[in-house]
């Protein structure tokens, strides 16, 4: 019994040297597996990628490539100017009376209001001066339409039977043409022409129950511009300052110095315009008197008013001068009246109107055609007349803006130059001082 708790103590010192060995071993197991950087930090390990989905999906921004985007910035912007000025076309078109005799009255205010500032110079009141300056504007002008009226209306027995004896020339020389033509396809010509007449009768009374709108709609958009005139020569400067009340605080000084400009160059283009179209009028008109033509006098001032309608309206008083020559004294005088008024208009394009209306108001032969043919198809005549001098205003605003902007922009990247290297501090309750 002496000799058993020897045993049992060699067994267990066995049995617990073997177990610090296993200790020991497994200790270096742990060492050669573990990172010499340092123990790794307690994360979540990466999820394994699935190999049927493939990697993992960028964001679908950066997918898209950088051309794409920039294309896609801009289109939904331009989208949101179209539609911007499509409601305002809309919204134009509701008035349209309105916007028309309100753009009359400017240009009107444009012709007058020189003959104001001369009469305040010399010490008349400013609103007898408006008054005056109104009442005679507005009397002369109807008293050119009167006599265009009273011309026409005087010659137009005349006019007729000058005409009927043309159709009648027309008809003996299409008879003796070598284009065969026989006096019954004239016949027929003119029975197509009676049916077609006959079968639209009632478009016609349409019309002329149509005109009686048109007649009244004249009267409305005549008074409005009267008096928007007249509150415009005597009040134009007031509504202008209350106008730039309109305009953000932000942009409000680069409007105030564009604006005294655009109505200058507004000035500008209709003074010079109504000196070229007196001009052509005079110089045409008395080619036509000469050659005989009859009615020369309601021509020239047919053609004086059709030349607020550039390019266009010079083609269509020229034409017709040129049909009416042509129904009554002949091809030959016809001939010399196209002579005539593309003599006058080579001189007016060439020399007048670079010397009379100048480079400020000199606009692309290009945006003139496109600015009247858009004007036409969205408010008729009055809008091709109107087209050009918008154009020349909106181009000489746009200018000066964009001037102004770099005039600023020079300022605020001058200021810092000039400011010290190290910043001073600034007490409270002082400014910073205004850049010069």
């Amino acid at each position: 019994m002496s000799r058993v708790p020897g045993w049992l103590g060699r067994l267990g010192a066995g049995l617990t040297e073997m177990g610090e060995r296993l200790d020991e071993r497994r200790a270096e197991v742990e060492k050669d597996h573990t990172d010499p950087a340092g123990p790794e930090p307690d994360v979540d390990p990466e999820p394994l990628s699935d190999p049927i989905a493939g990697p993992p999906r960028p964001d679908p921004a950066q997918a898209v490539p950088w051309g794409v985007r920039v294309a896609a910035e801009a289109g939904w912007r331009v989208l949101v100017l179209a539609g911007t000025v499509w409601v305002l076309m809309r919204a134009i078109s509701a008035i349209q009376l309105v916007v028309l005799a309100f753009v009359t009255a400017l240009l009107i205010t444009a012709l007058l209001q020189p003959t104001v500032a001369w009469l305040r110079r010399y010490g008349l009141p400013r609103g007898p001066a408006t008054a005056l300056t109104a009442i005679l504007g507005f009397v002369i002008m109807g008293l050119i339409g009167w006599f265009v009226t009273w011309q026409v209306m005087e010659n137009i027995d005349t006019l007729s039977s000058q005409i009927q004896d043309g159709i009648d020339q027309l008809r003996k020389w299409l008879l003796n043409s070598p284009f065969h033509v026989t006096d019954k396809q004239i016949n027929q010509i003119a029975k197509n022409l009676r049916d077609a007449i006959g079968a639209n009768t009632d478009q016609i009374t349409s019309a002329g129950l149509q005109g009686v709108t048109v007649i009244v709609e004249a009267l409305t958009g005549i008074l409005l511009t009267v008096f928007s005139t007249l509150f415009l020569l005597y009040d134009g400067r007031r509504i202008w300052e209350w106008t730039l009340k309109l305009v953000p605080a932000a942009a409000r000084p680069g409007v105030a110095g564009a604006g005294p400009r655009a109505w200058r160059t507004l000035t500008a283009y209709v003074r010079g315009t109504v000196i070229v179209a007196l001009i052509d009028a005079i110089f045409i008109g008395l080619g036509i008197y000469f050659l005989n033509v009859p009615m020369a006098v309601p021509l020239a001032v047919f053609i004086f008013l059709f030349a607020f309608i550039p390019l266009v309206g010079a083609v269509v008083s020229g034409a017709l001068a040129v049909v009416v020559a042509l129904v009554t004294q002949g091809v030959f005088t016809a001939v010399m009246v196209l002579v005539v008024v593309l003599a006058v208009q080579q001189l007016e394009g060439h020399v007048l109107q670079p010397f009379i209306l100048g480079r400020a108001v000199r606009v692309h032969p290009l945006a003139v055609v496109l600015s009247v043919a858009a004007g036409g198809l969205i408010a008729g005549i009055g809008g091709a007349v109107v087209a050009v001098p918008l154009v020349a205003v909106t181009n000489t605003a746009v200018g000066y803006l964009r001037a102004y902007a770099r005039e600023q922009e020079r300022r605020q990247t001058r200021v810092p130059e000039a400011a010290p290297a190290e910043p001073a501090t600034v007490p409270s309750g002082s400014g910073s001082p205004e850049p010069s």
